[in-house]
């Protein structure tokens, strides 16, 4: 896709990143995560990041990053698809390189592996990116990779194909910043984990669109919720956040890793299992897992009694 035409999209609706299945064996199960995927992609998410933070990447082989983003391309339909790629700046080209050739939309480049460093190493670092593939790359601020106003315009001035930031550090003073500075050369994405919590002080930034993890297990309710923040109805976004997403935070929160499990806990719970998570990744336990359901079940109950 032409990176513009990625930004647009991007910039269109609601986004998510598909949890990856894996198998008894804790392989790759191309089928059932190809299932998965042509579910959400009934649900109108204008994006979906296939192999990202919430599919894992950390705990894919770089090798098995362009199977998930061939099975993802050939389940999505129209749902553009979003690679992740990261690590060092050598192997995050050959990830990027391999995802492109395997049909991704556009690539979310993640933090280096590791290392701090100072901006002109990160500048570097997404340049060598960028100037890698002919696709659209969206920027992650996060962790140890958090890039300045003054990096990004730079960065923007010498790499056309650099379409969006993502923020997921929190610091919406640097994100007004940035938002302010760079305009609409950009699309501006949020990504604080369960981003939902954080959406109305984003959206006051100028990040009027999110990836929500939730979608993969509750995709009607992130697009009740996403929808009601874009029109203002701040009943509808109290009534939601109040009834599922603080229980649901105070569950994620409960253990180290959670971000991820506890998304792939709640496909279990609506009877669409996708497998374990990865070591060093570890599951809910079953205590936890029947929170979450009730949880959901009292979702389930608000929505009924709404319609």
């Amino acid at each position: 896709m032409d990176p513009n035409a990625i930004k647009k999209a991007v910039g269109d609706g609601l986004l998510s990143f598909p949890v990856t299945h894996f198998d008894s064996e804790n392989k790759f199960d191309e089928a059932a995560y190809q299932n998965h995927v042509s579910w959400l992609a009934g649900y109108d998410a204008s994006a979906l990041f296939a192999a990202g933070g919430t599919g894992e990447f950390f705990s894919l082989n770089p090798a098995e990053i362009p199977l998930v983003i061939r099975a993802a391309k050939a389940a999505a339909g129209k749902t553009p698809i979003i690679s992740g790629a990261g690590y060092g700046t050598s192997l995050a080209i050959d990830i990027a390189r391999a995802a492109e050739k395997a049909g991704a939309d556009g690539l979310l480049l993640l933090p280096p592996y590791l290392m701090f460093a100072e901006q002109a190493g990160l500048v570097a670092h997404v340049k060598a990116i960028c100037q890698a593939v002919g696709i659209g790359v969206i920027v992650y601020n996060r962790d140890n990779a958090i890039l300045s106003a003054d990096s990004i315009a730079r960065l923007c001035d010498e790499c056309p194909n650099l379409i969006g930031f993502k923020d997921g550090v929190g610091d919406v003073d640097r994100v007004i910043e940035i938002t302010t500075k760079i305009g609409d050369r950009l699309v501006y994405v949020g990504g604080m984990p369960t981003h939902e919590v954080y959406a109305q002080a984003y959206f006051a930034a100028g990040v009027t669109t999110y990836s929500s993890a939730v979608f993969n297990f509750v995709p009607s309710l992130s697009q009740r919720f996403y929808k009601a923040l874009r029109a203002g109805d701040q009943q509808t976004v109290d009534q939601i956040l109040k009834d599922f997403f603080f229980p649901f935070v105070a569950l994620r929160n409960r253990k180290k890793g959670y971000a991820v499990s506890i998304i792939k806990a709640g496909l279990k719970v609506i009877g669409r299992d996708p497998g374990t998570v990865r070591a060093p990744l570890t599951d809910l336990a079953s205590d936890e897992l029947s929170v979450l359901q009730s949880i959901v079940e009292a979702n389930d109950q608000a929505r009924l009694a709404a319609e």
